[in-house]
Protein backbone atom coordinates (compact mmCIF):
# COMPACT_ATOMS: atom_id res chain seq x y z
CA UNK A 1 0.00 0.00 0.00
CA UNK A 2 1.62 3.30 -1.08
CA UNK A 3 0.47 6.79 0.42
CA UNK A 4 2.24 10.51 0.94
CA UNK A 5 2.60 11.32 4.59
CA UNK A 6 0.36 13.77 5.17
CA UNK A 7 2.22 16.36 7.95
CA UNK A 8 -1.14 17.75 9.65
CA UNK A 9 -2.46 14.22 10.75
CA UNK A 10 1.09 13.30 12.14
CA UNK A 11 1.94 10.82 9.88
CA UNK A 12 5.37 8.18 10.19
CA UNK A 13 5.41 4.80 8.98
CA UNK A 14 6.35 1.90 10.98
CA UNK A 15 8.44 -0.31 8.41
CA UNK A 16 10.87 -2.02 10.25
CA UNK A 17 9.75 -5.71 10.15
CA UNK A 18 11.41 -6.91 13.34
CA UNK A 19 10.10 -3.85 15.38
CA UNK A 20 6.85 -5.07 14.03
CA UNK A 21 7.27 -8.50 14.92
CA UNK A 22 8.16 -7.97 18.36
CA UNK A 23 5.01 -5.04 18.98
CA UNK A 24 3.15 -8.23 17.58
CA UNK A 25 4.59 -10.33 20.32
CA UNK A 26 4.43 -7.84 22.91
CA UNK A 27 0.56 -7.41 22.15
CA UNK A 28 0.30 -11.07 22.35
CA UNK A 29 -2.79 -11.38 20.46
CA UNK A 30 -5.39 -14.12 20.50
CA UNK A 31 -7.70 -15.60 17.87
CA UNK A 32 -10.83 -14.05 19.75
CA UNK A 33 -9.70 -10.98 21.40
CA UNK A 34 -11.43 -7.62 20.87
CA UNK A 35 -8.94 -5.53 19.45
CA UNK A 36 -9.12 -2.17 17.82
CA UNK A 37 -6.00 0.10 16.25
CA UNK A 38 -5.92 3.46 15.96
CA UNK A 39 -4.44 4.61 12.89
CA UNK A 40 -3.51 1.82 10.82
CA UNK A 41 -1.85 3.62 8.43
CA UNK A 42 -0.07 1.39 5.78
CA UNK A 43 -1.08 -1.79 7.58
CA UNK A 44 2.24 -2.48 9.34
CA UNK A 45 0.18 -3.83 12.59
CA UNK A 46 -2.84 -4.71 10.53
CA UNK A 47 -1.81 -7.19 8.15
CA UNK A 48 -0.10 -9.27 10.90
CA UNK A 49 -2.82 -8.72 13.26
CA UNK A 50 -5.30 -9.86 11.09
CA UNK A 51 -3.46 -12.75 10.58
CA UNK A 52 -4.33 -13.77 14.24
CA UNK A 53 -7.34 -12.78 15.27
CA UNK A 54 -10.98 -13.34 13.92
CA UNK A 55 -11.71 -9.52 13.31
CA UNK A 56 -10.75 -6.08 14.15
CA UNK A 57 -11.69 -2.79 14.33
CA UNK A 58 -9.43 0.15 13.14
CA UNK A 59 -10.21 3.66 13.93
CA UNK A 60 -8.36 6.16 10.74
CA UNK A 61 -9.51 10.13 9.82
CA UNK A 62 -7.39 9.96 6.42
CA UNK A 63 -9.91 9.08 4.11
CA UNK A 64 -7.68 7.97 1.55
CA UNK A 65 -5.81 4.99 4.07
CA UNK A 66 -9.61 4.21 4.81
CA UNK A 67 -10.33 3.71 0.99
CA UNK A 68 -7.35 1.34 0.67
CA UNK A 69 -8.46 -0.65 3.82
CA UNK A 70 -11.57 -0.93 2.47
CA UNK A 71 -10.37 -2.44 -0.86
CA UNK A 72 -7.67 -4.66 0.70
CA UNK A 73 -9.62 -6.49 3.69
CA UNK A 74 -12.92 -7.77 3.90
CA UNK A 75 -15.82 -6.28 5.77
CA UNK A 76 -15.99 -9.91 7.77
CA UNK A 77 -12.24 -9.56 8.89
CA UNK A 78 -12.34 -5.53 9.36
CA UNK A 79 -14.65 -3.01 10.56
CA UNK A 80 -13.34 0.58 9.58
CA UNK A 81 -14.42 3.55 11.49
CA UNK A 82 -13.70 6.42 9.46
CA UNK A 83 -13.27 9.30 12.29
CA UNK A 84 -10.78 11.26 14.46
CA UNK A 85 -9.97 9.12 17.03
CA UNK A 86 -10.56 11.85 19.66
CA UNK A 87 -13.99 12.30 19.38
CA UNK A 88 -14.91 8.50 19.06
CA UNK A 89 -16.83 6.76 21.68
CA UNK A 90 -14.63 3.48 22.19
CA UNK A 91 -17.61 2.38 24.62
CA UNK A 92 -19.43 1.23 21.45
CA UNK A 93 -16.72 -1.50 20.74
CA UNK A 94 -17.89 -3.26 23.83
CA UNK A 95 -16.02 -4.69 27.28
CA UNK A 96 -12.45 -5.68 27.61
CA UNK A 97 -10.96 -4.02 24.63
CA UNK A 98 -7.17 -4.63 23.47
CA UNK A 99 -6.27 -1.41 22.38
CA UNK A 100 -3.28 -0.70 19.69
CA UNK A 101 -1.30 1.91 17.79
CA UNK A 102 1.16 4.18 16.35
CA UNK A 103 -0.06 7.28 17.70
CA UNK A 104 0.21 10.58 15.79
CA UNK A 105 2.71 12.87 18.25
CA UNK A 106 0.62 15.78 17.39
CA UNK A 107 -2.46 14.08 19.45
CA UNK A 108 -0.67 11.98 21.61
CA UNK A 109 -1.44 13.54 25.39
CA UNK A 110 -5.08 14.83 24.28
CA UNK A 111 -5.91 11.29 22.81
CA UNK A 112 -4.34 9.20 25.96
CA UNK A 113 -6.60 11.70 27.95
CA UNK A 114 -9.81 10.71 25.36
CA UNK A 115 -9.22 6.99 25.54
CA UNK A 116 -8.99 7.26 29.80
CA UNK A 117 -12.59 7.72 29.95
CA UNK A 118 -13.03 4.69 28.67
CA UNK A 119 -10.69 2.92 30.82
CA UNK A 120 -13.85 0.65 32.54
CA UNK A 121 -14.06 -0.79 29.01
CA UNK A 122 -10.42 -1.40 28.06
CA UNK A 123 -8.28 -4.88 29.21
CA UNK A 124 -4.66 -3.52 28.04
CA UNK A 125 -3.51 -0.80 25.59
CA UNK A 126 -0.23 -0.76 23.90
CA UNK A 127 0.92 1.96 22.01
CA UNK A 128 4.19 3.39 20.36
CA UNK A 129 4.93 7.05 20.92
CA UNK A 130 7.41 9.49 21.51
CA UNK A 131 9.91 8.35 23.56
CA UNK A 132 10.00 11.51 25.41
CA UNK A 133 6.18 10.83 26.11
CA UNK A 134 6.63 8.07 27.26
CA UNK A 135 8.97 8.26 29.87
CA UNK A 136 6.54 11.28 31.47
CA UNK A 137 4.20 8.51 31.47
CA UNK A 138 5.62 6.02 33.65
CA UNK A 139 8.13 9.12 35.82
CA UNK A 140 8.47 8.57 39.62
CA UNK A 141 7.46 11.24 42.00
CA UNK A 142 10.48 13.37 42.24
CA UNK A 143 12.39 12.84 39.18
CA UNK A 144 11.74 15.39 36.28
CA UNK A 145 9.48 13.12 34.05
CA UNK A 146 7.14 12.91 36.66
CA UNK A 147 4.37 15.87 35.82
CA UNK A 148 0.68 16.22 35.24
CA UNK A 149 0.82 13.20 32.85
CA UNK A 150 2.22 10.74 35.05
CA UNK A 151 -0.62 11.56 37.80
CA UNK A 152 -3.63 11.22 35.26
CA UNK A 153 -2.51 8.03 33.49
CA UNK A 154 -1.41 6.58 36.61
CA UNK A 155 -4.60 7.77 38.42
CA UNK A 156 -6.23 4.94 36.13
CA UNK A 157 -3.71 2.42 34.48
CA UNK A 158 -0.34 0.64 35.28
CA UNK A 159 2.25 1.83 33.21
CA UNK A 160 5.44 -0.03 31.34
CA UNK A 161 8.11 1.51 29.16
CA UNK A 162 8.39 -1.92 27.68
CA UNK A 163 11.24 -0.94 24.81
CA UNK A 164 12.60 1.91 22.73
CA UNK A 165 12.27 2.11 19.07
CA UNK A 166 14.96 4.07 16.64
CA UNK A 167 13.36 7.00 14.11
CA UNK A 168 15.34 4.83 11.22
CA UNK A 169 12.53 2.36 11.56
CA UNK A 170 9.85 4.50 9.95
CA UNK A 171 9.27 6.73 6.49
CA UNK A 172 9.66 9.28 6.93
CA UNK A 173 12.31 9.70 9.44
CA UNK A 174 11.28 11.66 12.28
CA UNK A 175 13.16 13.82 14.44
CA UNK A 176 12.62 11.88 17.86
CA UNK A 177 13.00 8.38 19.06
CA UNK A 178 9.61 6.03 19.91
CA UNK A 179 9.14 3.84 22.61
CA UNK A 180 6.13 1.04 23.43
CA UNK A 181 4.10 1.72 26.58
CA UNK A 182 1.87 -0.76 27.58
CA UNK A 183 -1.16 0.28 29.85
CA UNK A 184 -3.59 -1.56 32.35
CA UNK A 185 -6.15 -0.34 34.14
CA UNK A 186 -6.06 -0.70 37.79
CA UNK A 187 -8.06 -2.65 39.54
CA UNK A 188 -7.76 -0.89 43.02
CA UNK A 189 -11.16 1.18 43.91
CA UNK A 190 -9.38 1.91 46.97
CA UNK A 191 -7.51 4.60 45.36
CA UNK A 192 -10.60 6.41 43.54
CA UNK A 193 -10.73 9.74 44.35
CA UNK A 194 -14.50 10.80 45.48
CA UNK A 195 -14.71 13.80 43.09
CA UNK A 196 -12.69 13.52 40.38
CA UNK A 197 -13.30 16.64 38.32
CA UNK A 198 -11.75 17.74 41.87
CA UNK A 199 -8.52 15.76 41.89
CA UNK A 200 -7.98 16.31 38.04
CA UNK A 201 -7.94 20.32 38.84
CA UNK A 202 -6.13 20.20 42.09
CA UNK A 203 -3.47 18.21 39.74
CA UNK A 204 -3.32 20.98 37.37
CA UNK A 205 -2.97 23.46 40.10
CA UNK A 206 -0.27 21.45 41.27
CA UNK A 207 1.81 21.52 38.42
CA UNK A 208 0.84 24.79 36.84
CA UNK A 209 3.51 26.19 38.17
CA UNK A 210 6.49 23.28 38.78
CA UNK A 211 9.28 25.24 39.97
CA UNK A 212 6.81 26.94 43.26
CA UNK A 213 5.94 25.06 46.66
CA UNK A 214 2.30 23.33 46.99
CA UNK A 215 1.96 26.03 49.87
CA UNK A 216 1.90 28.51 46.97
CA UNK A 217 0.59 26.91 44.07
CA UNK A 218 -2.33 25.22 46.34
CA UNK A 219 -2.92 28.39 48.47
CA UNK A 220 -6.89 28.37 47.36
CA UNK A 221 -7.16 25.38 48.26
CA UNK A 222 -5.31 24.17 51.70
CA UNK A 223 -4.75 26.36 54.67
CA UNK A 224 -1.16 25.25 56.76
CA UNK A 225 -3.83 23.25 59.14
CA UNK A 226 -5.47 21.41 56.37
CA UNK A 227 -1.44 20.48 55.15
CA UNK A 228 -0.68 19.06 58.99
CA UNK A 229 -4.07 17.49 58.81
CA UNK A 230 -3.03 15.53 55.56
CA UNK A 231 0.91 15.23 56.78
CA UNK A 232 2.06 16.74 53.78
CA UNK A 233 4.94 19.28 53.97
CA UNK A 234 3.63 22.44 52.09
CA UNK A 235 7.42 23.27 51.66
CA UNK A 236 7.02 20.18 48.83
CA UNK A 237 6.74 20.92 45.36
CA UNK A 238 3.97 18.98 43.22
CA UNK A 239 6.86 16.67 41.60
CA UNK A 240 7.05 14.81 45.19
CA UNK A 241 3.72 13.59 45.60
CA UNK A 242 2.57 10.43 44.88
CA UNK A 243 -0.74 9.88 42.95
CA UNK A 244 -2.32 8.58 46.32
CA UNK A 245 -1.65 11.71 47.97
CA UNK A 246 -2.98 13.92 45.36
CA UNK A 247 -6.41 11.60 45.61
CA UNK A 248 -6.18 11.97 49.41
CA UNK A 249 -6.00 16.09 49.28
CA UNK A 250 -9.15 15.78 46.85
CA UNK A 251 -10.88 13.36 48.95
CA UNK A 252 -10.00 15.35 51.91
CA UNK A 253 -11.32 18.71 50.40
CA UNK A 254 -14.56 16.88 49.16
CA UNK A 255 -15.79 15.33 52.56
CA UNK A 256 -14.49 18.64 54.50
CA UNK A 257 -17.01 20.70 51.99
CA UNK A 258 -19.68 18.33 52.35
CA UNK A 259 -19.09 18.66 56.46
CA UNK A 260 -19.25 22.01 56.11
CA UNK A 261 -22.26 21.62 53.73
CA UNK A 262 -24.29 20.05 56.32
Amino acid sequence: MHHNPRKRFGQNFLIDQQIIADIIDTIYPRKDDRIIEIGPGLGALTRPLLQIVDHLDVVEIDRDIVDKLDKEFSKEKLTIHSTDALKFDFSVLGERQRIVGNLPYNISTPLLFHLSQFSKHILDMHFMLQKEVVERMVGTPSTSDYGRLSVMLQYRFDMEYVFSVPAESFRPIPKVESAIVRMTPRDDSSRDAKDEILFSQIVASAFSQRRKTLRNTLHSYLGLSDFNSLDIDPGLRAENLSVAQFVAISNFLTLSTKHKAT
